[in-house]
């Protein structure tokens, strides 16, 4: 069992930065491919990004390709998104969801475990 938590959300401008942190604890961390989804009001919960365990390769949703970055960190069990150049249109809850398949999914089915969400808010 995977539990994880996210931080770093908050209310900034548009054109400014936020790094979101996925704290994972139970499990084998490493083992877990980690992706990335955001809800906005009204819509459907959304591929953001996703980090193969495997190949430490990413994939990113069209919308946020060259704005957003996902790292991890095994030794902390973390796993990171950097959103740089943050619009209007980026506010939502986002969920970082762990998978044990090696591959980036994007779907939410593909996924076991999710976090509570952080509230991210980016003012014009």
């Amino acid at each position: 069992q995977v539990q994880l938590v996210e931080s770093g959300g908050g209310l900034v401008q548009a054109g400014e930065s936020l790094r979101l942190s996925c704290a994972a604890s139970g499990g084998i961390f490493r083992t877990y491919s980690v992706g990335w989804f955001r809800q906005a009001p009204g819509k459907e919960r959304e591929f953001v990004g996703g980090i193969s365990w495997r190949t430490l390769s990413t994939r990113y949703a069209g919308s946020v390709e060259g704005r957003f970055a996902i790292s991890r960190d095994n030794a902390k069990n973390t796993v990171y998104l950097q959103m740089n150049s943050l619009e209007p249109e980026d506010t939502a809850v986002y969920y970082c969801a762990a998978t044990s398949l090696a591959t980036i999914v994007t779907v939410t089915t593909g996924y076991q475990y999710w976090g509570q969400g952080t509230q991210v808010t980016v003012s014009s």
